[in-house]
């Protein structure tokens, strides 16, 4: 209860609201504690005497008590709907800025498709929650409450007759809440499974056609699908079992109130009136048991997913700004790596990079080479902060960027990933992502000096026209060419191309790259390439071996220098012994 609680919390904005809710929640309940006492008047008053002016009366008092309890009712929902839409939308937007403050470690150990199950699926069941507490979850304890004290008032010795009722009632519903609260985390659990099978299906659709693994992935989706329907059903066989229970015993109490009622009104001792009016009051008291039970199902769901959200509010970042933290400066692009060791797993003996000693100058090239796990993205990583080093420092300008804010640190930092992203809307919106206050003019020069201009314009609606979700209406080196642009569009004093042209023919990888001479004259540029033809005229080659630096220089000096770099060379270049013969 106590993360429900924490959640509800984020109610406090509306709380004028809620307090009129619940003001006219009592009020319909004080209206329904009234309407069996005019029964009773007019069984007592009016049929047992034949007073038909009191029948009447009453019976227009009751309509217009009832005509306003339907106003009042409606008052209250319209209320608690209301507050209930407004206090999710308000978590979901807690959630979802809790994680776009998550950095890179955080994502890694986090999958997408859990994240959306708890921005979906956990926040509606608290929502939901929060509608029934504002409509049935107050009203059933106030109707419980009220109806006893009336049931005693009107007769003790059938009020002690039914009262044994309660406490197994009580204990029935306790015993189903602890019972279901663990199995309604298994259905998340398997929700979160189903979602993951699902996204990972749609996202690599066009590879499980390629290679002919349909049958493989609908048996992949039919487990998670069946597991979740499964353990579904567990949890409402369960459930189903309360409401049959409740009206089993509400039967019971109205057999004993008649057989008992029956009796006294024989003797003497109780009028017709007061029996109806008991029995009114026993099911006024009854129902709303019934009601608690339905209640008791949401609370053990929504314990379950609080408890999951929870879990993601908690989850701090692993790369904070430190106190004291403050902006950077426009900076010259000056990066040294000193004594850099970093694992992914901080404390890990497994350390990616190990005692890296690296200085790029303003106007420096720098290439980065090595095989598929010498740690060449996690190395670059490490500049805009995505991670934090174990031990030594990375710093721009002579600044520890772990001393600066990481939003000064990214705005000077410009990136194009291997994998380019794209978001749904137009070219435009896309390469004006990291600078939305740029030019027209200025992102043409941008998409010109990535290569892109020629196929944008050539497109129905050139720069206006819509990418696809994924970007599916463009082809990889488009899109590679977008996010280039996007990240010169910045103006970086650094720029990092994480074998951003790997999509990109030769012909058109050489004319990004005289641009980019002119674009990032003074600028310093870190290149992650896998083709060496990429990385010829840059003004340092780094190549790294297994997480440490194995040779660094120009391309001339690594031909004559080091074994590794001329293994590469040869093997991608046929003229390459002519070249540093």
């Amino acid at each position: 209860m106590r993360n429900i609680i924490r959640l509800l919390k984020l109610g406090r904005p509306y709380r004028v609201q809620i307090a009129i809710a619940l003001v006219l929640l009592v009020a319909v309940v004080g209206v329904d504690l009234i309407l069996p006492r005019l029964i009773q008047r007019i069984i007592d008053e009016g049929v047992v005497p034949g007073d038909m002016g009191t029948i009447v009366r009453t019976s227009l008092l009751m309509l217009g008590f009832a005509m306003l309890n339907a106003l009042m009712m409606i008052g209250n929902t319209i209320l608690a709907a209301r507050v209930a839409q407004y206090f999710a939308a308000d978590l979901r937007s807690v959630l979802f800025r809790k994680v776009q403050s998550f950095s890179y470690g955080n994502l890694d150990q986090t999958q997408t498709g859990q994240l959306i199950v708890r921005l979906t699926s956990d926040v509606n069941t608290v929502q939901m929650l929060l509608l029934m507490s504002l409509r049935i979850g107050t009203r059933a304890p106030l109707l419980m409450v009220g109806s006893g004290v009336l049931l005693v008032a009107t007769s003790p010795r059938l009020a002690a007759t039914v009262a044994v009722f309660l406490p197994v009632i009580g204990l029935i519903l306790w015993f189903f809440i602890r019972k279901a609260q663990p199995m309604f985390l298994k259905v998340q659990e398997k929700l979160d499974r189903l979602n993951q099978v699902l996204q990972e299906n749609l996202a690599g659709a066009r590879l499980v056609k390629a290679f002919a693994r349909a049958d493989y992935e609908n048996t992949r989706f039919a487990t998670a699908n069946d597991d979740l329907m499964g353990q579904t059903i567990a949890v409402r066989r369960l459930f189903s079992v309360v409401p049959p229970t409740m009206i089993l015993l509400i039967n019971l109490g109205m057999v004993a109130v008649i057989w008992m009622g029956g009796m006294q009104t024989i003797a003497g001792d109780l009028s017709v009136g007061q029996i109806m009016a008991f029995m009114n009051y026993l099911l006024t008291t009854m129902f709303p048991l019934l009601m608690l039970a339905m209640l008791a199902t949401f609370l053990s769901q929504a314990r379950a997913s609080a408890e999951r959200i929870v879990g993601v509010l908690d989850n701090e970042p692993e790369v904070e700004d430190l106190p004291g933290a403050r902006p950077l400066e426009r900076a010259s692009g000056w990066v040294v790596f000193e004594g850099v060791h970093f694992a992914y797993n901080h404390g890990s003996q497994e350390e990616v990079l190990s005692g890296i000693d690296l200085v790029a100058e303003p106007g420096q090239t720098v290439a980065i080479l090595g095989a598929t796990g010498s740690g060449k993205s996690s190395l670059i990583n490490l500049i805009p902060r995505f991670y934090d080093v174990n031990a030594g420092r990375v710093m721009l300008d002579g600044v520890d960027v772990r001393d600066v804010t990481q939003e000064s640190l990214r705005a000077q930092i410009g990136i194009a990933p291997q994998r380019a992203v794209l978001f749904s809307g137009s070219i435009r919106d896309n390469i004006k992502y990291g600078q939305p206050d740029a030019s027209d003019d200025e992102m043409v020069a941008a998409a010109k000096a990535a290569q892109a201009h020629g196929f944008i314009i050539e497109l129905p609606d050139g720069y206006d026209t819509l990418v696809d979700q994924g970007g599916t209406n463009l082809s990889g080196g488009q899109k590679q060419r977008m996010a280039i642009a996007r990240a010169l569009l910045m103006r970086p004093a650094v720029l990092i191309l994480d074998d951003s042209t790997s999509a990109v023919d030769v012909e058109t990888e050489v004319e990004i790259q005289e641009a980019l001479e002119d674009w990032m004259r003074d600028r310093t540029a870190f290149i992650i390439a896998q083709r060496i033809s990429t990385v010829l005229t840059a003004d340092k080659i780094v190549v790294l071996d297994d997480g440490k630096i194995a040779a660094e220089g120009n391309h001339q000096e690594l031909v004559a220098g080091s074994p590794i770099y001329r293994e590469i060379f040869d093997s991608q270049l046929q003229d390459g012994r002519e070249t540093h013969g």
